[in-house]
């Protein structure tokens, strides 16, 4: 078991012991956080409460959290497309509806079960459900992602991934009409306050900063397609600044318009195009280029077909 401890601020006077709680854990979902009141893993003041019981300024929430139960990863003979690999690294170009690490609930079919049987050895630095993964792209996204094979090389891409040294372009097809041809979005990232699994921009000083920087490679009427530059590499960075300026991306179902021309993209149109960093053994620049998938070509077509 393992135990927190909060005084609840006058900030937080009359909220919700469930609402609390998820802005006091941020990495459990609101359902699991109700679970465990219901459960009495969660107390206020040392009497166990409903998740409706409002909470006042002095009183004591304690989280008394059940340790994880941590599944055997098995790997899987699923087919990879492997564009480099060497001592230090694999990269590999992820299609789209693939998950990239196995999280409780979804165990199988991942980007991690697929690389382990190809490579017994993996870095160990993210633990036994992500071995190798230094950066993640979601299910939705395609394209290119680096899986490390030990310790070293993870730590050394991380730190590029710290420092931005990482060239990561994107592209992606989105709607309107933009007025410029280059911008750049710098708005902070967080936890949406209204629902705990998406992301928003927030206040500064409540989130990370968040830097996107877009060109415009074709304008059609009513959808763009485009290219972003990540400086950081938030959750959902992409998705949630290209909507944050009235340009969200086309199929994407948090953040986006559900009721338009190409709403059976099963997931955003958005391919992890490039990436560029140094090798982990100091042999020079590294710099990967992908083919964009085909579900992404279609849509072009079909926008250059309307024209």
């Amino acid at each position: 078991m393992s135990i927190s401890r909060f005084v609840i601020s006058e900030e937080y006077e009359n909220e919700r012991a469930d609402r609390i709680s998820a802005l006091l854990m941020p990495d459990c979902s609101r359902t699991y956080l109700q679970k465990l009141i219901k459960d009495g893993n969660i107390v206020l003041n040392g009497k166990t409460i409903k998740s409706s019981t409002k909470v006042v300024a002095g009183d004591e929430l304690i989280f008394d959290l059940p340790e994880p139960v941590i599944p055997e990863i098995i790997p899987e003979e699923i087919p990879l497309n492997i564009v480099f690999e060497n001592k230090d690294l694999i990269i590999i170009n992820k299609p789209k509806d693939m998950v990239v690490h196995p999280a409780p609930g979804h165990l199988t079919g991942t980007v991690v079960n697929a690389v382990l049987h190809h490579c017994k050895d993996l870095s160990g630095i993210n633990g036994i459900m992500r071995p190798g993964i230094v950066h993640r792209i979601d299910k939705d996204t395609s394209g290119l992602l680096i899986i490390c094979k030990n310790d070293n090389a993870h730590r050394n891409i991380a730190e590029q991934l710290k420092i931005h040294s990482i060239e990561r372009t994107y592209h992606a097809i989105v709607h309107g009409i933009f007025s410029e041809e280059f911008g750049t979005v710098n708005k902070p990232l967080g936890r949406s306050d209204k629902d705990r699994k998406k992301m928003a921009v927030v206040a500064e000083g409540f989130g990370k900063p968040a830097v996107t920087h877009y060109s415009v490679l074709k304008q059609y009427k009513d959808y763009a397609y485009i290219k972003c530059n990540l400086e950081t590499g938030r959750t959902h960075q992409i998705r949630v600044h290209m909507a944050s300026i009235g340009h969200p991306l086309v199929g994407d179902p948090v953040y986006g318009i559900h009721e338009n021309r190409y709403k059976n993209t099963c997931g955003q149109v958005l391919h992890a195009k490039s990436i560029g960093f140094d090798a982990p053994d100091g042999s020079g620049r590294l710099q990967f280029d992908s083919e964009l998938p085909e579900y992404f070509t279609k849509i072009l077509n079909d926008l250059e077909n309307s024209i």
